[in-house]
């Protein structure tokens, strides 16, 4: 039965299993905004806005934006080093089920053979089709593929109008045809957008759909369940099953929600995702960017995934393609720990309650760097037929006292074995009133987290 384009009929949509199941995706910012490696990701549209950083920079790095534009950078991405195959090996190494390369970024130069506009990836700087070959790799590895469309944004993205190289004919097909600040965007640019969303979805097949902000604006609304049916009823026919991230503007239960740098308090019934970055300042890379530690990576992941979530963890590869050591470090190490602890991960769902502990969690997008570390009181739980996982976030002096699994508890006297992962020896328990008391090893092995596996009559 094919879907139409209204929110009763998408609303038949289900979360396929696959992607309930792989609880980690790998995104990729790689675009020409990479070469000026300064601010993040948004530099194209700063470095035209002044009393910005990015646009005295320019100035004084690069010459007037009349003379040297955004355009002028693209010679310089050369993606000379850009091995795909050598980014899937790392990702799959990192434990990742699925990997989502950027479409088209809010700049308008697209990372792949677009119809649209002349101004892409497989025509200038590394002429290379980004999407194609990074999709093939994935797919060749078994894993699902992915792309993404910021496009919706770049109507608002450019400043037009103050003799600068935005304003010329010839660079239309980048930039955008100049118009006022403030004007919404008018019919000819949303047909192009929306024939832009169409072209990803005909050439690349992807398992995963993910939008960007933007067409959160009003006069997207009619075409916002034209873009579900028209993905939805493309996978039926070429028999994949589609999963279409957003972060906004659509209702409950049609597609999977995103939250980009933030997190949920609770278990939501419906699966989700975290969107966020193994550094902090950017998306795309920056030369001064801050990372994050694998412990700090290895939580995010056990806490979001409690509760009912994915990650989708980013990275950004340098001008030439090759991908920081920093964050090749971080994804080694989150892979490190999920080759040890990957069963409390992989496959489970959600157990009554996401898990517990004092420290809390800051809900909402953007809001990641306001949370505080966990501590040896947290604990997050998971569950498959005949096993329940209970994270610790911390290693405990000499036992571990699990709240939640007391005699009063869903498990009483259920419980038949508690062992930690990567280790497998039965430990000593005992289930009382105020909880399960484990008797931990003298030392402990491993790092970041600990899985206690608690196996259930």
């Amino acid at each position: 039965m094919p879907f139409y384009p209204n929110w009763d009929s998408l609303s038949r949509y289900t979360v396929p299993q696959w992607f309930q199941d792989a609880k980690l995706g790998i995104f990729v910012h790689w675009g020409v905004y990479s070469v000026p490696a300064f601010g993040n990701e948004w530099y194209p549209r700063n470095m035209y806005r002044e009393g910005t950083p990015e646009f005295a920079h320019h100035r004084e790095t690069w010459g007037p934006q009349d003379r040297f534009g955004y355009k002028d950078f693209i010679p310089l991405f050369t993606g000379a080093r850009f091995d795909p195959e050598g980014w899937v090996d790392l990702f799959r190494e990192a434990g990742a089920r699925y990997i989502v390369p950027v479409g088209e970024h809010h700049d308008g130069f697209p990372m792949f053979a677009s119809a649209f506009t002349p101004w892409n990836a497989a025509n200038l700087g590394p002429c290379r089709d980004v999407v194609a070959e990074v999709a093939r790799a994935t797919r060749e590895a078994g894993m699902k593929v992915g792309v993404s469309s910021h496009r919706a944004f770049n109507w608002r993205y450019y400043t037009f109008g103050r003799g600068m190289d935005t304003d010329r004919p010839e660079n239309v097909r980048l930039y955008g045809r100049p118009h006022a600040e403030g004007l919404p965007a008018d019919a000819r640019f949303l047909a192009d957008w929306f024939g832009r969303v169409k072209e990803l979805i005909d050439r690349f097949d992807p398992d995963v759909l993910w939008f960007d902000f933007g067409w959160h604006e009003p006069e997207f609304d009619p075409y916002r369940p034209q873009v579900l049916a028209y993905y939805y009823n493309r996978a039926e026919e070429r028999g994949y099953e589609p999963v279409l991230q957003y972060k906004d503007k659509l209702p409950d239960g049609v597609a999977v929600f995103d939250m980009e740098r933030g997190k949920l308090a609770d278990i939501r019934p419906i699966p989700w995702q975290t969107d966020t970055s193994v550094s902090y300042k950017s998306w795309g890379y920056v030369a001064d960017d801050e990372f994050k530690s694998v412990t700090t990576l290895v939580h995010d992941l056990v806490d979001i995934v409690s509760k009912n979530g994915n990650l989708l963890l980013n990275v950004g590869p340098a001008p030439d393609g090759t991908i920081p050591e920093e964050a090749q470090a971080r994804l080694r190490g989150l892979g490190r720990w999920l080759r040890v602890n990957g069963e409390a991960i992989y496959g489970t769902r959600p157990w009554e309650r996401f898990g517990e502990g004092s420290t809390p969690v800051v809900v909402g997008h953007l809001t990641e760097q306001q949370n505080v570390p966990f501590t040896a009181e947290d604990i997050r739980f998971t569950t498959r037929p005949g096993a329940l996982y209970a994270t610790l976030l911390g290693w405990p002096k000499g036992e571990a006292w699990v709240r939640s699994l007391g005699t009063a508890s869903s498990v009483a006297g259920r419980i038949r074995q508690v062992t930690l992962l990567g280790d497998g020896r039965p430990l000593a328990f005992r289930q009382e009133a105020d909880g399960l008391h484990v008797a931990l090893p003298e030392r402990c092995s491993g790092e970041h987290a600990w899985v206690l596996k608690v196996a259930l009559a």
